[in-house]
């Protein structure tokens, strides 16, 4: 589809900032009832490959919930670890949109989803080697460059390991940091899934996990099958509640982090808004926790400084 059946960037599209709370996939089937009701909820991610239509009923309800609520911008096709050059033309698009939304957040995955004229329904995991690296750090970069902003790379969920791996997930992510200016989407259920698969310490992965450059983080529900060996495998489903070792996790990241933006991934049989609704409720009162600790935590030390002057 050519850019320019995209609609021109609105004139008064300001950027709203993603607040320290919870917030949902923005999904048609909530459209109505999010509009009627207004609930409060920080802030609504979307797929923007769901958006690049010229306009009609998408982009109607998005702008209307976009004027009320901050908006972040999810990116699933840019296929940033692919062994080839990225889609220009695909790009064009993440930029009108990009402009048009003027999002607070914009990321992708650390993935890859295409190969020479075939697309993957499956985010593909890369690599963990200089190569990969240099190409991750060169599509990212032009990437930052063409949106004119910084972006956020996820961890990606993982079945199996590369043999050809010569560094880490988290030491990939720290020299993509490094070299590219970028910030990190930490997937919480991602973790635990590949942690699972890949018979790791999810606990110990997030204690080494540079949350420094944790610019916003996913929580979402996965499905359990077995291996040909009948060993647990994990499936990144997003289509059911968050599990309790995930939410475990999400206590242990909150307690290094500190508040930062939380979304619901829920994409596949999709609820009742209520059901999706209290997930994120769940979220928010971890975040409201956090965000009162520090509050004391300053406030304490605010009265520290006071009392010793």
């Amino acid at each position: 589809m050519p850019t320019s059946q995209i609609t021109s960037p609105s004139p008064n599209a300001t950027k709203k900032q993603i607040p320290p709370r919870a917030g949902v996939g923005l999904k048609a089937e909530h459209y109505q009832t999010i509009l009627e009701t207004l609930p409060d909820i920080g802030w609504f991610e979307v797929h923007p490959e769901n958006y690049m239509g010229a306009g009609g009923p998408p982009h109607r309800y998005l702008g209307e919930i976009a004027a009320r609520y901050p908006l972040s911008l999810h990116g699933v096709g840019a296929s940033i670890g692919a062994d080839k050059p990225l889609d220009t033309d695909h790009i064009k698009r993440l930029k009108a949109l990009n402009e048009r939304y003027a999002p607070g957040l914009f990321s992708e995955h650390l993935a890859w989803s295409s190969h020479d004229e075939v697309f993957f329904n499956d985010l593909l995991p890369v690599p963990y080697r200089q190569d990969s690296l240099d190409r991750v750090v060169d599509h990212v970069s032009q990437l930052q460059d063409h949106l004119g902003r910084r972006i956020l790379i996820e961890n990606p969920s993982v079945y199996v390991a590369f043999e050809s791996s010569t560094m880490s997930e988290i030491t990939f992510l720290e020299r993509l940091v490094a070299r590219t200016g970028c910030g990190l989407l930490l997937d919480c259920n991602n973790v635990y899934v590949s942690a699972t698969n890949q018979n790791y310490d999810p606990v110990a992965y997030l204690d080494a996990f540079p949350v420094e450059h944790v610019g916003e983080i996913h929580l979402a529900g996965f499905a359990r099958d077995e291996d040909d060996e009948g060993e647990p495998l994990l499936i990144d489903a997003h289509d059911r509640e968050v599990a309790d070792a995930v939410w475990a996790l999400y206590d242990q990241t909150l307690a290094r982090s500190g508040a930062v933006p939380t979304l619901i991934e829920w994409d596949n049989n999709i609820p009742h808004w209520d059901i999706l609704y209290a997930e994120a409720m769940r979220a928010e009162e971890k975040l409201q926790a956090v965000r009162a600790k520090d509050t004391e935590t300053e406030s304490d030390l605010l009265l520290g400084r006071r009392h010793a002057s």
